[in-house]
């Protein structure tokens, strides 16, 4: 009897395990393979059944979305050619020594084609082409540069594009969020974050053979790396306060410190270039340096922060308004200054003959002046390049619209005399119009001198008799 009990256990426990067994082995590895065909079907199958949590939100402030979206098709990636260039008079010379490359990144700021870049980005560039953020390329003209703010203008035959509207960078503060865009890497409209760190920051990286480079940067931690340069610093606003511009590296990629040029001097500097074709520095002819804890020791001063004047030049626009070797400039036009950085920016926004005030300290008094800027010539007049009509032994010409009309040209010069063997013997003749130089659509005499200014070497031009026939020439410029 017992035995019978517990045969009729052990197979009965061997059922169950069985039956166990079974059910586990088809739950867990389920031998049969799927029930669904799509994994993207079974998790919405799964996910149906619970809400999403919304009870999140992006703190206000810090939502970068729609500030990222609305600022990467408005900056560009500009790409740089060195050497005999993309349009060499000899076409094997491409291949025999090809030239060097180099890219960069740059902001328009107006609708019809101007974009701001750094001048190191194009600096001795035989050829610039900009890239859209929509892969549209174009060639640029050098409209003019600014080496003392590392500035430069170039100009595309376009309209209706997408630009960044200029900010206000005299009223940023440490601690703002700010986002840089631009093309690291080649890393086409790479957008970063960070937060402005310092205003004003003089990290001496700019030259000037006459000590008038201008550095007043804003210091930002937002990633830059190469290709970053000549790209944009904006507020959440989408508003242009800056452009990116150099990193301060042991590595020579980014280590955590970054630099903008203020966009409030970025605005003097385009308008001048624009307008004249260089820039116009309004000057006070001194000789300055920061006050700091011991220069004021020394000199028995009241203040720590300040620029001491150490030197005023004969004939400028400071020795004209009574300012003295010793004297601590403290503020420009009712704006605090601190340092030297300060005062440069505040000075260098204005054009010679326009009068600013300067607030000064004179043996622990506060003293104020008005200061008529000269240029580096000393006087009070704006300079505007020549404009030359005989270009190494061709005479030129505007042409009027109607005939530019005619073929069907919305801009072009026209050729008057060819004196030189240089250019006769190219083949260009009396009469042809010159509308393109390098792929780059000339407007007038006034134009075509600004585009050969930054010409080295052979050039491609482009453009047609009063017939209508066209015509290409290779000049040894």
């Amino acid at each position: 009897m017992k035995r019978s009990i517990l045969i009729l256990i052990v197979m009965l426990t061997a059922c169950i395990g069985g039956v166990l067994g079974s059910i586990f082995t088809l739950k867990f590895f389920n031998l049969a393979g799927p029930a669904y065909p799509s994994i993207a079907d079974r998790q919405q199958s799964v996910l149906a059944a619970y809400a999403p949590d919304t009870s999140y939100k992006v703190p206000e402030g810090m939502d970068f979305l729609s500030t990222a979206k609305q600022v990467t098709s408005g900056v560009v990636h500009i790409r740089t050619s060195y050497g005999p260039g993309d349009f060499s008079v000899n076409p094997l010379e491409f291949y025999m020594d090809a030239p060097a490359r180099s890219s960069g990144s740059g902001v328009i700021i107006s609708d019809d084609g101007y974009i701001v870049t750094n001048n190191h980005v194009v600096e001795d560039a035989n050829n610039i082409e900009v890239v859209m953020n929509n892969n549209q390329r174009f060639y640029a003209k050098l409209v003019g540069t600014d080496p003392t703010t590392d500035l430069a203008l170039l100009k595309i035959h376009a309209s209706h594009l997408p630009f960044l509207k200029y900010g206000d960078s005299d009223r940023i503060t440490p601690g703002e969020w700010v986002l840089a865009v631009g093309n690291p890497f080649d890393l086409n409209s790479t957008v970063t974050a960070g937060i402005v760190s310092a205003k004003a920051r003089n990290i001496g990286i700019l030259r000037d053979r006459n000590n008038l480079q201008v550095e007043a940067f804003i210091q930002t931690d937002a990633a830059v790396n190469p290709g970053n340069s000549g790209g944009a610093l904006v507020n959440l606003q989408g508003e242009l306060i800056g452009i990116n511009s150099a990193i301060a590296t042991s590595s020579g990629s980014y280590q955590g410190y970054s630099f903008a040029i203020p966009v409030s001097l970025v605005k003097k500097v385009m308008d001048d270039l624009l307008e004249f074709g260089q820039v116009q520095r309004g000057l006070l002819g001194i000789q300055i340096t920061d006050v700091n804890a011991s220069i004021a020791e020394d000199l028995h001063l009241k203040v720590n922060q300040g620029v001491l004047i150490n030197r005023v030049n004969v004939g400028s626009a400071a020795e004209q308004s009574g300012l003295s070797n010793g004297d601590v400039i403290v503020g420009i036009d009712d704006h605090s200054v601190n340092s030297v950085s300060e005062l440069q920016e505040w000075v260098a926004r204005n054009r010679p003959g326009k009068e600013i005030k300067v607030a000064f300290l004179r043996e622990g008094d506060r003293r104020e002046v008005k200061a008529r800027l000269r240029n580096n010539e000393g006087n009070e007049t704006v300079k505007k390049k020549e404009v030359k009509f005989d270009l190494s032994g061709v005479q030129i010409e505007d042409v009027p619209y109607k005939e530019l009309a005619a073929l069907q040209l919305e801009g072009g010069v026209r050729v008057i005399s060819v004196a030189t063997d240089k250019w006769k013997d190219t083949g260009i003749k009396k009469g042809f119009v010159i509308a393109y130089i390098d792929k780059i659509p000339v407007d007038n005499v006034e134009d075509l001198n600004r585009i050969l200014d930054f010409k080295r070497g052979g050039i491609l031009i482009e453009g047609f008799y009063p017939g209508g026939q066209k015509g290409t020439y290779g000049v040894d410029w």
